[in-house]
């Protein structure tokens, strides 16, 4: 049966009206007097309800863990629209599974509240004080964590964090919260939750540590020491493909038989891989395909530089070319051509074999799975944040390769296309909009450095080390003129021919 072909007007997503729904959409087999809380998750958006949210799920659709379920929450005023949108429909998500051979729909139910967003965020720091919440989950974007750029360390200098420091009880930042919260349970004589990162950010569960315990060190030290020595932060690594909410996803929804306010489409694969180190339990993840390990480097190495790296190889020229969706990029031949190139030769050589995939085979899954016709992921919302995306995506693989005097050209000429994409006018005339938290600055410098290309790297919080004058800068400066003056598709056709005017990286210098 077509499930898009259902005669039946669509009914509203409601627990009421789960009986309602046609045959061809599962359904939740629990109610919510079912569930109790144990988990409250903060950055509560799309990528959580079709990842994180999805396992949990199949733990309670077996009759597992339904004292784990979710209680939603945000820190920024924009959450406040996704939570009125939850709550009218008492907090349950239509999954909407992207094959290219079909598309299927189901109802999921393990969130059972979203808290106030509020200034203080009072209703967050008790719901995480009460003891029946054993996991702080988070996704936050890799650009929500308060880094240093070249070290990769804490920085207690941001605005934010000088602000939670001086005003604990008042916060304004997820950690804040966190700390705050930490607090609570700490004077109250409880254990503290397991704190889970679920952000693409290589170490993420020791990021989030930085952040949290440094964060109440510049407050209170023994709280800090407390929290280091009795809390979790487990390293994860979570992949999903899970394009923006438009128009046409509630469309389809709705002839799915769905009235959904804010359903959700993904792709038909999902990995999760957890360092296996919980302070206050966990529920049984294992059993519904999630990897749990001591050694979770590999993957996330594999993951982030692979598949991360290789969405800014196309999203960023894809910009410059219109070329609207990924899958599009993948059908572009001088775009793809560039994607594999740079991939072959200058990302798999830094990137170990996991248990039972290689980084060759990898990459195979991945470009299957970026040419998926049926995800209609923009590169528009791929390329947004490169800010953060650059720094922890590209800028790995480019170290390691100058390090080992291998082939970083084509890294090159991919941060002169981020350059060029944030000029903000793509190569036939239109506009691109703003797309970055730091939107302006970068516009303005990419601007100017289109006469001086070395204007770009001398942002050392996007760029590292890499700056005027340095091995790297001529290989750059070589590739945002060519970008500029003749064009992407030019500039790509000298890299993927090697010729004379293709310029290779090492560590020795521009050869």
């Amino acid at each position: 049966m077509d499930p898009l072909a259902n005669a039946k007007p669509p009914v509203w997503l409601r627990h009421g009206s789960l009986a309602e729904l046609p045959a061809t959409v599962r359904t939740p087999a629990y109610v919510p007097s079912d569930l109790t809380p144990g988990i409250v998750h903060i950055g509560l958006g799309n990528f959580h309800r079709a990842h994180q949210a999805w396992y949990i799920h199949q733990l309670m659709q077996q009759g597992q863990s339904r004292d784990w379920a979710i209680i939603g929450a945000g820190v920024r005023k924009y959450d406040a629209e996704m939570r009125e949108k939850l709550l009218a429909q008492d907090c349950l998500t239509t999954l909407i599974e992207l094959d290219p051979n079909g598309i299927s729909a189901e109802v999921i139910g393990p969130m059972i509240d979203y808290l106030p967003i509020e200034d203080g965020h009072a209703a967050l720091i008790a719901r995480m004080a009460d003891p029946a919440i054993r996991i702080v989950s988070l996704t936050v974007t890799e650009g929500g964590y308060f880094l240093d750029v070249n070290t990769g360390a804490f920085n207690p200098d941001h605005r934010d964090i000088r602000h939670d420091a001086e005003n604990p009880k008042e916060p304004r930042t997820a950690f804040g919260a966190i700390v705050c919260a930490l607090r609570q349970r700490w004077v109250n004589g409880l254990k503290p939750f397991t704190a889970l990162s679920c952000d693409n950010l290589q170490g993420n569960g020791a990021i989030l540590r930085s952040c949290v315990v440094g964060l109440a060190r510049m407050s209170d030290p023994d709280l800090a020491d407390w929290i280091d020595r009795n809390g979790a932060f487990p390293d994860s690594m979570v992949d999903c493909i899970v394009p923006a909410t438009t128009d046409k996803v509630i469309s389809q929804c709705s002839a799915l038989g769905v009235k959904d306010r804010a359903p959700v489409s993904h792709e038909n694969y999902r990995q999760w891989v957890i360092e296996d180190d919980f302070c206050a339990g966990r529920p049984p993840l294992d059993h519904v395909g999630v990897t749990l390990t001591r050694d979770v480097h590999s993957y996330e190495t594999m993951k982030l530089r692979i598949l991360n790296g290789g969405h800014q190889l196309l999203a960023n020229v894809g910009e410059i070319l219109n070329v609207p969706t990924i899958s599009d990029c993948m059908q572009d031949p001088d775009i793809a051509a560039f994607f594999r190139k740079v991939q072959a030769e200058e990302i798999l050589p830094h990137v170990d074999a996991v248990p039972e995939t290689s980084a060759k085979e990898y990459l195979g899954l991945v470009e299957r799975r970026f040419s998926n016709t049926a995800i209609h992921d923009t590169t528009r919302r791929v390329a947004f944040d490169g800010s953060a995306r650059h720094p922890g995506f590209l800028l790995p693989s480019l170290r390691d390769a100058l390090k080992s005097d291998s082939p970083a050209n084509g890294l090159a000429l991919a941060e002169a296309f981020w350059c060029r994409m944030c000029a903000g006018v793509r190569e036939n005339g239109s506009e691109i909009g703003p797309n970055d938290p730091q939107w302006e600055s970068l516009q303005k410098t990419a601007l100017a450095s289109k006469a001086d290309p070395e204007l770009w790297l001398e942002q050392r919080q996007y760029c590292g080390n890499f700056g005027r004058g340095t091995r790297f800068s001529e290989t750059f400066a070589f590739w945002l003129t060519a970008v500029w003056q003749r064009g992407s598709r030019t500039a790509i056709a000298e890299y993927v021919a090697g010729g004379s005017s293709s310029r290779m990286v090492s560590s020795s210098g521009v050869i």
